[in-house]
């Protein structure tokens, strides 16, 4: 039988949690909000707290979670603020629990942080502690990991949306039209670019902040190989002629630590396309769950196919504008 959460009861976490960490529970145990996967902070009897994080079945293979610690851990060595899974008791940092993967780590609290205005020096040190981690991203791949190039990932995004009777035929032929335009325009502008590991998802909401590390990113679930302008663009509150005076100093700070290709910066509404795309299939993979579809009502009908279709072709001729102001 697939393993699936709905075994997953306090009495089990607190079981798991006290096998792994080698340690009595209080019995004191809070859900933490997270939609994929399930997350609890449990309190051990020496008044600390871990938190268990249990990966949702079928998401991730092991090595790719494997992967995802890895990079985390070896961040947390070269004295990286981040927060690392703990070792457990029978070793290494992935256990299971009946077939459902789950890992242990430390509870660290922070304040969501808010970049004001384009002097903050928020920016600077966002992009100085992203340069950080990328130094640690450019030592290896993560081989069971996403690469975000548009041959493989977006292709493989579009090809799960086509196949899989998500929308109509007069729907699906905009689609297959927009992800051929698409790949002709984008696949050439990837050649030769840099890939590295990275955070994946760094958007301002994954950085926290606490007055004895500063800034710190969490959540590396969606951790993947690509080129580093991904990791910057996506922090940006709008598109690079709004962002100009953020970029600098987001760039300034990066470049502190790690040289940055402005070359790649004509990736960046590519880039965005193609996680219009992952997200629209992420989403279609997520769609057969009861607590989506309560979440998400609107979701496959035509009404929001014309939105997102309409959406995605007008981010194709942005694309297709030969802006020199960006790139040079």
């Amino acid at each position: 039988m697939k393993a699936d959460f709905s075994e997953l009861t306090p009495d089990k976490v607190l079981d798991v949690v006290e096998s792994a960490m080698g340690q009595r529970c209080s019995g004191v145990i809070r859900p933490l909000p997270s939609y994929i996967n399930r997350v609890y902070m449990v309190e051990l009897d020496s008044g600390e707290y871990a938190v268990a994080k249990f990966y949702r079945p079928g998401r991730w293979r092991r090595e790719a979670i494997l992967d995802e610690h890895a990079f985390v851990r070896a961040c947390a060595d070269d004295e990286i603020p981040v927060i690392a899974p703990l070792p457990l008791a029978g070793g290494g940092t992935l256990g299971d629990a009946d077939g459902i993967a789950f890992a242990l780590f430390p509870r660290r609290g922070g304040r969501p942080i808010e970049p004001a205005d384009p002097g903050d020096v928020l920016w600077g040190r966002l992009g100085a502690l992203l340069a950080r981690i990328h130094r640690v991203g450019e030592r290896a791949l993560a081989p069971a990991r996403l690469t975000m190039h548009p041959l493989t990932a977006t292709t493989a995004d579009l090809d799960y949306l086509l196949d899989n009777g998500f929308l109509d035929a007069r729907e699906t032929s905009r689609m297959e039209s927009f992800g051929g335009a698409l790949l002709d325009a984008v696949v050439p502008l990837f050649d030769g670019v840099e890939t590295i590991r990275l955070h994946g998802d760094c958007q301002h909401t994954n950085v926290l902040e606490r007055p004895d590390t500063g800034i710190f990113l969490i959540d590396f679930d969606d951790m993947m190989n690509g080129p580093p302008v991904q990791d910057l663009w996506m922090l940006l509150p709008g598109r690079m002629a709004e962002s100009r005076a953020e970029w600098a100093q987001l760039l300034e700070g990066y470049e502190t630590f790690r040289a940055f290709d402005r070359r790649s910066l004509r990736l960046i509404e590519p880039l965005r396309a193609m996680r219009m795309t992952y997200y629209l299939a992420w989403c279609a993979r997520q769609s057969h769950d009861a607590s989506f579809l309560q979440n998400h009502p609107d979701w496959g009908t035509r009404g929001f196919w014309a939105k997102e279709l309409s959406e995605l072709e007008t981010q194709l001729d942005v694309i297709r504008i030969n802006d020199d102001a960006l790139v040079g």
